[in-house]
């Protein structure tokens, strides 16, 4: 029993004993996963609003100050002494050294630090040097005002912040991630960062926009102060060197020239783009030159280089800063104020202390001044003890202190025992006063810029401007972008078939009928022969309806290609005519483009890119007592309406066939061509100025300021460089004047010249590198007045007006022209040209087009035969009004 009883006791205890041993894990995972996430997040990944630093690139400062000499440091030197207060590897303190010489601001580097345009790396630490900038002498340090703290290891102390007197943080930006959160603030121009801080102290609004080092084109629409859900699209400057080449000569921030060609040359692999060859001649400057195949739009290309390729990206910027130990979340103009605030009470904090010292300097000299020219270094002659001689020092003082500002202590009296009889002997009198009298005037000076702290900080940073700003202009340029439709620009890189029969179409019936060329992100619009109408993607195959009468590439929003259509309605129904346009579907959605009933039937039916009306014959079935059996219908005669609306009766007799009697002219209005100068492109969205009203054959006319002359079809992917000239619709007959200066012959030339070959660029002026074109006429009559140089000892020329309508005769565009003068012109004025009536051109009838969606025939309660001839006769589309006959083609709603 008590065998029993001690075995029992014992296995209780042993329970216990595991039970007390035991640790739970999920507690344990919490506080380990929290200390290190704030780790991360306080001491590596986020910067910390005072300054402007990460923990690593503080200490890295700190080490260069400390080691500073003016001479250059191996970095790998720097790094071994930066591991004093970092508690990491060399290698990750060398690459952020390597990010802060890169950006140019606080570092002067010497050696192989690597090239941001290209993505080359830097030597080793071993093989590059590096000191402080001056700028960063001047403004990231001041020992006197700056916190200190023990480093990791508690034998050397380090900066908590280092006392910046500048929004560095947004002049360098910042990027982390960090557990939870991440940071990603974008770098600003320099001088702008100071214009805008000036702006803040001064009251006044202001607004700060990224500039990256990289330069390109941004558009910040929508930036939104660099707050979360921003975004600040990025794109490559490219321009056109000729007809077969483009090139690129500033790149996006965040990519570099090698991840740019490679994003080109798998854009061509996939078929996006088609381009022949890429050189990177990249040196101090990008340069990379994409040859084009012949034949290949280079404004296209453009575009299908920003829709496809890294030559555009999107960057979202999220401002997330260190303060008080927190991460916080703040824009960049709340930064700026920030730092601009603090930097303020920086040079309050500086201005203070150099009071101080300036005060004490004043004190002591003035001491000094008393202690010598007194003579009462005499008075500790007979003295035989050190008290005795502070107090004999202290009581031949008192009669003299009085204009002192603060009470004499022993340690001034320790000092004033401490001046050499060298000094003593060669004392100046004149000297110390005017060096006392320097020193008030420096103290007024210092209390003058307290009492007025905001104007000294104003013009510390007009101070900063002048010393640093030079060669710091923006590099990025700001432009509101464009939106590129990527189905406009993309090449056709596949072929698509279609099996009209069997209803299927795509780009694997190879074995089928071809249709066209198109692209894999094409959309496809298909017409069957029972009046249905289906959109599609492009696929290898897809069924969409038996009796394909009609398959094409389907542009959007496209409101100039009209279709025209004959319809049966019903099996023996009435038969209809409609035209319409298709701009906006459901994709994969059937819809029926007939009245609905069952066995409707397309007769007749035409895709129209601009709009044609032809004219047709329509046939009709003998039967009965019909008197006419054949007859002409024009197209022209039929409003363009909605794809919905039921159309207007033809006969309701049956109709045998219809037959194409003549094509036809569009019926559309010409298009009104805007032209933004924003976004420097064309649009037919009224938004810019307007170009005029352009028909297929209209042309535009561009000049730039080399005096180069062509016309071109206008397209709105078309793009244009910031010197034009002129910009407008082409008038063939319609002379064109120019002025231009011959740097051969130092001379002004006037010619009048016709554009002679269409789509041909003509150089109007010579090819002397000092020519160049002063003004471009479009105008009918022009008229300028040239006001003349005074020549020395000669009253000045008065001005002369001259009509060059009558000045030249309109010459080949090659001619030279006429001089204009052979007198030295001061100026070239421009006046208003002399009336001029244009001959009237006779307009072409114009055919309203209609809006998408139009009321159908069934919701009116008309009958769907109203308008159909009478008992026995044949409509008659030629009869008017009055001489017995129904008109045809009345309108069914």
């Amino acid at each position: 029993m008590e065998e029993n009883e001690e075995v029992n006791g014992a296995q209780e205890a042993s329970q216990e004993h595991s039970q007390d041993s035991l640790t739970r894990v999920t507690g344990m995972y919490k506080d380990w996963f929290l200390d290190y996430a704030s780790y991360v997040i306080l001491e590596r990944a986020v910067p910390a609003i005072e300054d402007g630093f990460k923990p690593v690139q503080r200490r890295i400062m700190h080490a260069l100050k400390e080691l500073d000499d003016g001479r250059y440091n191996k970095v790998a030197n720097v790094v071994g002494h930066t591991m004093q207060y970092h508690p990491h590897g060399d290698a990750s303190i060398a690459d952020a050294m390597v990010q802060l010489g890169q950006k140019e601001l606080l570092i002067d580097t010497q050696g192989n630090w690597g090239n941001i345009l290209t993505g080359d790396g830097a030597a080793a630490s071993r093989y590059i040097e590096a000191r402080l900038s001056k700028f960063a002498l001047e403004v990231v340090f001041s020992p006197k005002i700056t916190e200190w703290q023990l480093s990791y290891d508690g034998r050397k102390k380090e900066p908590v912040n280092l006392p910046v007197k500048f929004p560095l943080l947004l002049a360098q930006g910042a990027e982390g991630i960090a557990v939870g959160l991440s940071t990603k603030i974008l770098p600003h121009n320099f001088n702008e960062l100071i214009d805008a801080s000036i702006k803040h102290l001064k009251g006044k609004r202001f607004t700060i926009y990224p500039d990256f080092p990289t330069a390109g084109i941004i558009d910040v629409t929508n930036y939104n102060d660099g707050l979360r859900g921003g975004k600040v699209r990025v794109r490559a400057k490219i321009s056109q060197l000729d007809k077969n080449t483009l090139v690129i000569n500033e790149i996006p921030y965040g990519t570099n020239t090698a991840s740019l060609i490679d994003s080109i040359l798998k854009a061509n692999d996939k078929g996006k783009i088609k381009i022949k060859k890429i050189e990177d001649n990249t040196a101090a400057e990008v340069e990379i030159l994409v040859h084009l195949p012949p034949n290949i739009s280079p404004d296209k290309t453009i575009d299908a280089l920003y829709a496809f390729t890294a030559c555009e990206s999107s960057i979202s910027p999220l401002g997330c800063v260190i303060e008080d130990n927190k991460p916080l979340f703040v824009g960049v103009s709340e930064m700026l104020r920030r730092s601009t605030d603090f930097t303020v009470e920086l040079l309050k904090a500086e201005l203070e202390i150099q009071l101080g010292e300036l005060e004490e300097q004043w004190h002591f000299a003035s001491l000094e001044r008393i202690f010598i020219e007194n003579r009462i270094y005499r008075d500790i002659e007979e003295e035989e003890t050190w008290e005795g001689v502070i107090q004999a020092i202290g009581k031949g003082l008192k009669p003299h202190t009085t204009h002192l500002k603060r009470p004499v202590i022993e340690e001034d009296i320790v000092r004033l025992t401490e001046i050499r009889i060298k000094r003593i002997s060669k004392f100046d009198l004149d000297k110390a006063q005017q060096y006392i009298e320097s020193l008030e005037g420096r103290i007024a000076e210092t209390r003058h810029h307290l009492q007025h702290l905001v104007d000294f900080a104003i013009a510390y940073f007009k101070s900063l401007k002048e010393k640093y700003g030079k060669g710091r202009e923006r590099k990025s340029e700001i432009r509101i972008f464009d939106d590129i439709e990527a189905t406009k620009v993309v090449i056709r890189n596949t072929k698509l078939y279609v099996n009209r029969e069997e209803g299927f179409v795509g780009t694997s019936l190879k074995r089928d009928e071809y249709v066209t060329d198109c692209s894999d992100i094409d959309d496809i619009i298909v017409f069957t022969q029972n009046g249905e109408m289906m959109v599609t993607r492009v696929d290898a195959k897809t069924f969409v309806g038996k009796n394909i009468i009609h398959v094409a590439v389907f542009k959007k929003k496209d409101r100039r290609t009209i279709y025209n259509f004959i319809y049966r309605d019903g099996k023996g129904g009435a038969t209809y005519v409609k035209r319409f346009n298709v701009t906006s579907i459901t994709r994969d959605k059937m819809y029926d483009l007939t009245a609905g009933k069952p066995n409707s039937a397309v007769l007749y039916f035409s895709a129209n890119p601009n709009g044609e009306a032809e004219i047709v014959t329509i046939l009709l079935r003998q039967k009965g007592n019909i008197k006419k059996l054949k007859w002409d219908l024009d197209f022209a005669d039929v409003l363009i309406k909605g794809r919905n609306a039921k159309g207007n009766i033809v006969t309701k007799y049956a109709v045998k066939r219809v037959e194409l009697k003549e094509k036809g002219l569009s019926t559309l209005k010409p298009r009104k061509i805007w032209f933004d100068d924003t976004v420097q492109r064309l649009n037919v969205d009224n938004r810019g100025q307007l170009l005029g009203e352009f028909t297929s054959e209209d042309m535009l006319l561009m000049v730039d300021q080399q005096g180069v002359v062509k016309t071109a079809i206008p397209e709105l992917t078309m793009r244009f460089d910031d010197d034009l000239v002129v910009l407008e619709k082409w008038k063939p007959e319609k002379p064109l004047s120019a002025i231009y200066f011959d740097g051969e012959k130092e001379r002004f030339y006037v010619k009048r010249f016709l554009v002679e070959k269409e789509n041909k660029e003509e150089q109007i002026i010579s090819d002397h590198p000092k020519s160049y074109l002063e003004n471009f006429f479009a105008d009918w009559r022009p008229v300028v007045e040239l006001e003349f140089a005074k020549q020395r000892g000669k009253p000045a020329k008065p001005n002369q007006k001259i009509d060059i309508e009558e000045f030249i005769a309109v010459k080949g565009i090659k001619a030279q022209g006429n001089q204009l003068t052979s007198e030295k012109v001061k100026n070239i004025l421009v006046l208003d040209p002399l009336p001029y009536e244009e001959p009237v051109k006779p307009q072409a009838e114009e055919i309203e087009v209609v809006d998408e969606e139009a009321i159908k025939p069934e919701a009116t309660g008309k009958s769907a035969s109203a308008g159909t001839p009478g008992k026995g006769e044949a409509p008659n589309p030629k009869a008017k009004d009055g001489e017995g006959q129904t008109t045809l083609f009345e309108e069914e709603t």
